[in-house]
């Protein structure tokens, strides 16, 4: 996945990280040590992509006619404030068109954005929201579930966004934690030694490619660590709830001896080298991009169901930079700023009226009912109880033990 520098060991079990949301991140609020940031991180100013941006770029010279009267008020106060900090687990290409597009709106806000992986940005966000430091005005993360479990714990600010009527209503809970994106999970293989009938389509025919050609697939399935990824960990409880055949399925990739990863792109690569064959569920923005560069990828979007992420933004409660952050929600929200994640970022725009081939629209045309996109709400929450997190983490290491 995207956020390739991490502000921890990534070999710390994610098991052990989430608790946080229990007893550790109530322990950090009574007695906390500032986290050491001893490795290296993105930080991107707009004030560097100022050269970059042609003098009679476009800009917002007048408010968008849905838009509250007073919000003149909001982009005076954001130039006051001057600065923005996004903690975020897009990667820093992707994100580079909406932070210089951005920059043509608004040429005196700069933007600090920090990707990480996405417990790094739950854990360090915690962390310093209990120790009172500067921390985030903005957090965007693939891993809806985190995201929606600091916001019920009451550290997003309720910011009802002048774009919200054109969003679908699953992509938005208590006007705070809001959907941008829409990107499917998907197959990857590699196209020299998956061809015709093997190419699998859906999840029973891609369990059945396993069953049936065991030699061939043996050590050669990859898939996110459900233990490591909170990713990961997401999209296997979300398969619980559309697939009943999901724990047959986990065992039939234990026993070829799947392979576990923590990122979208290793597992790209291993596939596109031939070191694996197949990988399941896999984000399928960043595989879909890669595909059209890489002749030895293929993408096979499942025709059974598939689940759609949608990256979660919200806005810190107590942020610094409130009306710049305001005004970086509402141009993420908005028809231009979904045109730019579609057509230059490539990582599906949510809204329906954004036109292109990464897009809500197009996707919804080519499949229809099968998509499954993961709602914005607090049903992400189910297995962020410890006990039901650690118990499921044991089922599944024990059905998928490989031979």
């Amino acid at each position: 996945m995207g956020g390739r520098d991490s502000f921890f060991d990534d070999n710390t079990e994610y098991a052990q990280q989430i608790r946080m949301t229990s007893f550790f991140k109530h322990f950090l609020m009574r007695c906390v040590t500032r986290i050491q940031h001893h490795a290296l991180h993105y930080l991107v100013s707009l004030t560097v992509v100022i050269a970059a941006v042609p003098a009679s770029a476009q800009s917002w010279s007048s408010i968008p006619p849905a838009y509250p009267k007073d919000y003149a008020q909001t982009i005076d106060a954001a130039r006051k404030e001057g600065k923005l900090i996004v903690y975020s687990t897009t990667d820093i290409k992707a994100a580079e068109p909406l932070i210089k597009d951005f920059n043509t709106l608004y040429p005196a806000i700069n933007i600090e954005y920090n990707e990480m992986k996405t417990i790094d940005v739950f854990n360090r966000f915690v962390s310093e929201t209990a120790s009172g430091s500067v921390t985030a005005d903005v957090l965007w993360s693939s891993a809806m579930d985190l995201q929606i479990q600091l916001v019920s714990d009451g550290l997003a600010l309720a910011y009802r966004s002048p774009e919200t009527s054109a969003m679908p209503t699953w992509s938005i809970w208590k006007d705070a934690a809001y959907g941008t994106t829409y990107e499917p999970v998907v197959f990857v293989y590699n196209k020299r030694h998956v061809v015709g009938g093997d190419i699998p389509k859906t999840h029973v025919e891609f369990a059945r490619l396993l069953s049936s050609q065991r030699d061939k697939y043996r050590n050669k399935v990859v898939t996110y660590d459900v233990e490591k990824s909170g990713l990961g960990f997401m999209f296997f409880t979300q398969d619980l709830r559309e697939n009943l055949g999901v724990w047959d399925l986990v065992k039939t990739m234990g026993s070829v001896g799947v392979g576990l990863q923590i990122s979208t792109a290793t597992m790209m690569e291993k596939i596109s080298s031939g070191e694996s064959l197949i990988g399941y569920n896999v984000l399928g923005s960043y595989a879909m991009v890669r595909a059209k560069k890489d002749p030895s990828l293929g993408v096979s979007v499942p025709t059974d169901y598939a689940l759609v992420l949608s990256r979660v933004m919200f806005i810190a409660k107590g942020a610094p930079n409130v009306n710049a952050a305001k005004l970086w929600l509402d141009y993420i929200l908005s028809k231009r700023g979904q045109s730019v994640i579609a057509n230059e970022s490539q990582l599906f725009s949510i809204r329906p009226d954004v036109i292109g081939e990464t897009t809500f629209a197009t996707l919804t045309r080519q499949y229809g009912s099968v998509l499954k996109p993961i709602p914005v709400s607090p049903l992400l929450l189910q297995y962020q109880d410890p006990s039901k997190r650690r118990n499921l983490l044991i089922q599944w290491k024990s059905v998928a033990k490989r031979p």
